[in-house]
């Protein structure tokens, strides 16, 4: 069994990047309404600050918020990109089973390289959140969440789903705010009734997004920092080790966009080598592929290694070092696909066999170093009693 620091840490370090770096510069886009949106939950759910009438802090963040938006907005003293959103008309559509995809299965075969690490991804993260409710306090079998996943994800698929169903990370966050088992079911209502009847496109129009984006920035600190209460205090440096993977995983997100940089470019900066080794930026690709399994076995590994277990600390090691000759982690593909390692050529050869032989040279050390006497044994001989 993997231990809490690793679990934890590996989506600590996905709340701390996607969820609160990310949506934090959407609510810097607008700071006189993000700022005050974000300021007003920080004062409620962090500050225990009381509000007028016992209003609920969530709600009346959004509704501050939302109240600046369009009252400096329509006084012309917002944002000069700001426009009142052209209403659209409401349409019921049922979402209703459609053999359609068994036609434009042969067309998901160019992909596969793409749809198989991000499923094992999201399998990975429902173990993960799992674990994070369990600390929470709520003991959800691991066995139920991943079947109810899948179940959820082929039946959305045989609906016209596009994307894989897994549980959203934030339980202790949303405990935090006081949702129970209500919430999930009321939420799933809304969502689900809203996609059939149009009101979800609707709303994503006329709210702003730095409103809504302060609440998802909390949701990321309250897992954040749950990775580090939750663990073994002395498995800390563990959960954080576990959060760089996700952070170069962010820069990806950015240094990908070919508005700030041209494929051209990035394929040439991404192929430097120099005296000093790889380009910086095959580096942060490389580590950003498959962030959370790298960072679930980095805190594996460092756990074990401050619990004095090289050998264990070794295996895991090795056992990273074959994932990358298949780009299960740190995939040499910009794309994060996996491949068989000889098919590989040219700088994407030798990233990924120098990525693995790191992983298999700190495992042999590791594995000479527990040769030597345990330190307690040590102790004991030195002891005068």
């Amino acid at each position: 069994m993997l231990p809490r620091a690793a679990l934890l840490g590996s989506i600590g370090g996905a709340a701390l990047a996607l969820l609160g770096f990310l949506p934090l510069l959407e609510t810097l886009r607008n700071p006189v309404v993000g700022m005050a949106s974000f300021g007003v939950l920080l004062y409620v759910l962090l500050g225990r600050g009381r509000l007028p009438w016992r209003v609920p802090g969530v709600l009346a963040a959004f509704v501050v918020g939302t109240a600046l938006y369009y009252g400096l907005g329509l006084a012309g003293l917002g944002l000069p990109g700001f426009a009142v959103p052209q209403p659209q008309p409401l349409q019921a559509v049922l979402p209703l089973p459609d053999a359609g995809f068994i036609t434009g299965l042969p067309y998901t075969v160019p992909y596969l390289p793409l749809l198989l690490p991000f499923g094992l991804l999201m399998v990975i993260g429902g173990i993960s959140v799992a674990e994070s409710a369990r600390a929470a306090g709520d003991d959800y079998r691991t066995r139920d969440v991943l079947l109810v996943e899948a179940v959820a994800t082929l039946l959305a698929g045989i609906c016209g789903g596009v994307a894989q169903t897994t549980p959203y990370i934030g339980q202790p966050a949303y405990k935090h705010m006081g949702a129970r088992h209500g919430y999930t079911l009321l939420t799933g209502l809304f969502i689900g009734l809203g996609g059939m009847l149009g009101y979800v496109s609707l709303l994503v129009q006329w709210l702003p997004v730095p409103v809504l984006a302060p609440i998802i920035v909390y949701v990321g600190l309250g897992i954040t920092v749950q990775a580090f209460q939750a663990s073994p205090r002395q498995h800390a440096p563990a959960v954080a080790l576990a959060f760089l993977p996700a952070l170069a995983y962010l820069l990806v997100i950015k240094l990908g966009n070919p508005a700030w940089i041209a494929p051209d470019s990035f394929a040439a900066l991404y192929a430097g080598i120099d005296a000093h080794g790889l380009s910086d930026l095959a580096a942060i690709v490389s580590l950003g592929n498959g962030f959370i399994i790298t960072a679930m076995l980095w805190g594996t590994a460092l756990v074990a290694i401050i619990d004095r277990h090289p050998r264990r600390a070794a295996a895991v090691l090795l056992l990273a070092g074959v994932l990358t000759l298949f780009g299960v982690i740190h995939s040499v593909d910009p794309r994060g696909g996996i491949y068989l390692p000889w098919m590989l050529e040219g700088v994407r050869a030798t990233i990924a066999w120098q990525f693995a032989a790191g992983y298999a040279v700190l495992a042999l050390l590791l594995g000479l170093l527990s040769l030597q006497r345990p330190v307690a044994d040590e102790a004991e001989a030195h002891d005068p009693r």
